[in-house]
């Protein structure tokens, strides 16, 4: 019989291919000779995992994509967890959350009151998150808080990195960064109550004092959460930037990303 996803992942005598599926959940696509140099494996061992976990549904594979010249091949294949995979690893509490959030909406009447509530509920959560990455981000140096926010993100289970967007001018300089989730742990969660993803920008927003704006969320069905970031001064010139402790609300409208930043999504 045809193992299920959970088989694959659970079964003791495929630990090494476990391995593997976690590596990419808390790094991200990764080509077969990323995951080999971090799990001290040959290219071709990882490949004989990696055609199980494809096999399975757990996995799939792109072209990574290539910015610039491209040199003399064919572009080496990225590896991202399907949906499927990501389920394999979290599924234990999410009818336990949901039923919990539910329970709050209908503990105030539901409708708008209910919405309200599970906004009040996410912002409280978030925010308590966020005190934890202060210092992080306060003892980082100029320009450097997004990377600050993503290691701290990661040390939380969230597989963050960050790309900087290069400018489409002349000048080359950046405009602003990617902040790149590649794994978020509600996930499932915020698939029913999307005011946890509302409430999360807004943190954002607040630890590095800018408007940021949702490019993309894995709640939606995207493969990866990514948040762009506008350098220092970038955000001048789409509209007036908020103090650091205001971050905007649930439906503010928030300055478009560049093109650039778009075309760069993860």
């Amino acid at each position: 019989m045809p193992e299920t996803a959970t088989e694959v992942l659970l079964d003791g005598h495929r630990a090494t291919r476990d391995r593997v599926a976690r590596s990419i959940l808390d790094h991200g696509p990764s080509s077969a000779a990323d995951l080999a140099g971090r799990l001290g494996l040959t290219s071709a061992a990882v490949r004989r995992h990696l055609d199980g976990l494809l096999a399975a549904g757990l996995v799939e594979s792109r072209e990574q994509r290539v910015y610039g010249s491209r040199g003399r091949g064919r572009p080496a294949k990225l590896f991202a967890l399907t949906e499927s995979g990501r389920d394999a690893f979290y599924q234990a509490y999410d009818q336990l959350a949901a039923d919990a959030l539910r329970w709050i909406s209908d503990a105030v009447g539901g409708g708008k009151a209910g919405e309200e509530a599970v906004a009040a509920f996410a912002r409280a959560r978030f925010a308590k998150q966020g005190q934890k990455y202060l210092d992080s981000l306060e003892q980082a140096g100029d320009g450097l808080r997004t990377e600050a926010l993503a290691e701290a993100l990661s040390a939380d289970g969230y597989a963050a990195t960050v790309r900087r967007v290069p400018s489409a001018g002349v000048s080359k300089a950046p405009v602003g960064a990617q902040l790149c989730q590649h794994h978020c742990p509600v996930a499932h969660i915020a698939e029913q109550f999307p005011q946890l993803c509302e409430a999360e920008t807004e943190v954002f927003s607040q630890l590095l004092g800018t408007h940021v704006q949702r490019l993309a969320t894995i709640a939606h069905g995207d493969g990866v959460c990514t948040t762009y970031v506008p350098a220092p001064g970038a955000a001048s010139s789409h509209g007036k930037r908020q103090a650091p402790d205001a971050a905007p609300t649930a439906g503010t409208s928030i300055p478009s990303a560049p093109a650039s930043a778009r075309r760069n999504l993860a």
